[in-house]
């Protein structure tokens, strides 16, 4: 069997589509946030579930520990190249997951003030992810493609494979459906 660049990065792709799902959602919530608007911070707390765990440790994870590393054995530098500025880009998307994290918490526990503050790190994340996804889409994945042997593919399919299943069976589909409920909670 011949693995086709649909093989072996389409799942990521495909990932990045829920995830700007998701992003959407946020930069809606975050909006109505800074109108002045009732939002309730379980839409920020279930948006923020979804990001440490599907978008960061399910997606980011199968990058940074499969991709990224295949990629850099096959010659692409971990320091000073793509990758970096992906890697670069991870952790400035961290900060703001923090920040609102943080200020999630304070609004939880009455401060109501404290709801602007999660807007603007949400709105920071989306952003950057908004960036992000298509260097990878459009430059970074053609160019593994380019450089990873047909065998090596397989082994990463299969990598992803098992990294999924770490994760917990269904998770995936547990996350789109997370993504469609407060798409639904927001349009209402």
């Amino acid at each position: 069997m011949t693995i086709t660049k649909l093989d072996v990065t389409q799942a990521l792709m495909d990932e990045h589509r829920i995830i700007e799902r998701m992003l959407r959602v946020l930069i809606g919530a975050a909006g109505r946030v800074e109108r002045g608007e009732e939002v309730s911070p379980s839409v920020f707390a279930r948006g923020l579930d979804f990001i440490r765990n599907f978008a960061d440790r399910w997606h980011h994870g199968k990058e940074e520990d499969l991709l990224f590393a295949a990629l850099e054995k096959h010659g692409l530098p971990r320091v000073g190249g793509p990758l970096a500025v992906m890697l670069l880009e991870h952790e400035e998307g961290r900060k703001y997951v923090r920040g609102m994290a943080g200020a999630l918490e304070l609004w939880q526990e009455g401060d109501k003030s404290a709801a602007k503050t999660v807007a603007r790190n949400a709105r920071g994340y989306c952003d950057v992810l908004s960036r992000h996804i298509p260097k990878e889409d459009q430059i970074l994945y053609p160019m593994g493609e380019d450089m990873l042997p047909e065998g090596e593919k397989k082994e990463l399919l299969a990598a992803y494979a098992g990294a999924e299943r770490q994760q917990g069976e269904g998770k995936g589909r547990e996350y789109l459906g997370l993504v469609e409920e407060l798409e639904k909670e927001l349009a209402g």
